[in-house]
């Protein structure tokens, strides 16, 4: 009998200042060139500017709250039907959720210019969490899209 390859996903550690998967999976997407620990100091540094900026709130609140926030719900992806490409509208699964808000946040924050990395972050996760943003603007552009194109839903199998 042969054996089957199972796949497994790889555990991550969680972040020793902030313990969540979540912060060093962000952490993970932050970093250029390998270097973690330049990642780590401006992820750290980004949070403390929050919690200077956010009183009321725990940093790693408005930061989780902040993801949740970006997440989306739908998006379009391209079927071939007969000899049309269609945007079809589809739900989106809860691990492409956080990526894609993850990624959306970091590259908001890569756009603005001006600024130290950390203070770029910061402002960022602040206005995600305020609902408002670069992040959230690309979340309701794909909103729209889906939206728009919720005609050709019946082609999603």
């Amino acid at each position: 009998m042969s054996k089957k390859f199972i796949s497994e996903r790889i555990q991550i550690k969680p972040d020793p200042k902030y313990p969540d998967m979540l912060t060093t999976k962000f952490i993970n997407c932050l970093m250029w060139q390998g270097k973690k620990s330049v990642a780590q100091q401006v992820f750290y540094e980004a949070m403390d500017i929050v919690a200077k900026k956010i009183k009321e709130t725990a940093p790693l609140e408005v930061f989780l709250t902040a993801v949740n926030n970006v997440k989306p719900m739908l998006e379009v992806r391209s079927r071939r039907v007969g000899g049309a490409s269609y945007q079809v509208p589809m739900q989106v699964s809860p691990r492409r959720q956080q990526s894609l808000a993850i990624r959306w946040i970091i590259a908001a924050a890569r756009a603005k210019k001006g600024k130290p990395m950390g203070d770029r972050l910061a402002g960022e996760l602040m206005d995600a969490f305020n609902k408002e943003g670069a992040a959230i603007s690309t979340r309701e552009n794909v909103h729209r899209m889906a939206e728009a194109n919720k005609a050709f839903a019946h082609f999603a199998w």
